[in-house]
């Protein structure tokens, strides 16, 4: 069965706890922390708390930054990673997502050897706790910000550089939205496939995020499902929803819309939700 988790940048309201108790309730069995919610409420209260709602946390996000583009210096950015990866094994979260920063000053080839840089030196750190690394591409006109790594070719490419089995992909469909022959990629890289992400759109994405319920944008979701799952993927499916149209719903119907979607595009059965403790 696929697992389907909760990214809590989706519920950016509420609390880590409220988070944790209301996901449980809406029968969603996973969950995709985020660190400042996390470090906020105390990492082995948060691990504690996960554990006795019966969530499972699917990853952590994030580290990175070591191109300096956020004002931190790369050994500042390298000390951080490394805290992450100790966090997310305390929480037990199988994978970290990491960012390398924006390209800044830099040449392509610079920032591409500082992330290579960084991450040979969290990669030992990694596999001595069990975590994957990941790597996240974004489009150009929307994550420019965050990464340099602006489809899945880029991040494939890295990943064969470094050739670490602790070295994965996060493919967000979102920010891969315009990507030629989206679904033949995805089932070409499912092997490279740590976690996928899902959120509908309109249009590719333009600076703020302007993500969808799923269902109710242009993204081919169901076939895009079908295709990682039939490719052999058997990782989580992360949902992860942003925009103005997200902050102003109800998180609870969403949730709950969310869940009724997934299943039905998987062809689950849906049961009913379990109550809160």
């Amino acid at each position: 069965m696929s697992l389907l988790a909760i990214n809590q940048l989706t519920t950016f309201r509420w609390s880590f706890e409220t988070d944790a108790e209301r996901i449980a309730a809406a029968g969603i069995p996973g969950i995709h922390v985020w660190r400042q919610k996390l470090v906020d409420f105390g990492v082995e209260k948060g691990a504690h708390l996960l554990e006795e709602y019966g969530l499972q946390p699917v990853a952590l996000s994030w580290a990175g930054g070591f191109t300096g583009s956020d004002g931190r210096t790369f050994a500042d950015a390298l000390r951080d990673g490394k805290l992450a990866i100790q966090q997310a094994a305390e929480l037990q979260a199988p994978v970290l997502v990491v960012h390398s920063g924006s390209r800044g000053g830099h040449t392509v080839n610079h920032a591409r050897r500082l992330f290579q840089s960084a991450l040979s030196e969290m990669l030992p750190i990694a596999e001595e706790h069990g975590i994957q690394l990941a790597v996240e591409p974004m489009h150009p006109a929307a994550g420019a910000e965050w990464t340099f790594l602006q489809s899945l070719s880029d991040a494939i490419e890295l990943i064969k550089k470094l050739d670490s089995r602790h070295l994965k992909i996060v493919a967000d469909v979102y920010q891969l939205f315009g990507e030629p022959n989206l679904i033949e990629q995805l089932k070409q890289a499912t092997p490279h496939l740590a976690l996928v992400q899902l959120a509908d759109a309109d249009e590719a994405p333009v600076g703020e995020p302007d993500r969808r319920p799923l269902g109710s944008g242009k993204l081919p979701l169901r076939e895009i499902i079908a295709a990682v799952r039939s490719s052999g993927y058997q990782g989580p499916f992360d949902v992860e929803l942003m925009g103005l149209e997200i902050e102003n719903s109800d998180y609870d119907q969403l949730i709950a819309q969310t869940r009724s979607y997934f299943n039905d595009a998987i062809g689950a059965k849906v049961e009913k939700s379990v109550p809160a403790k």
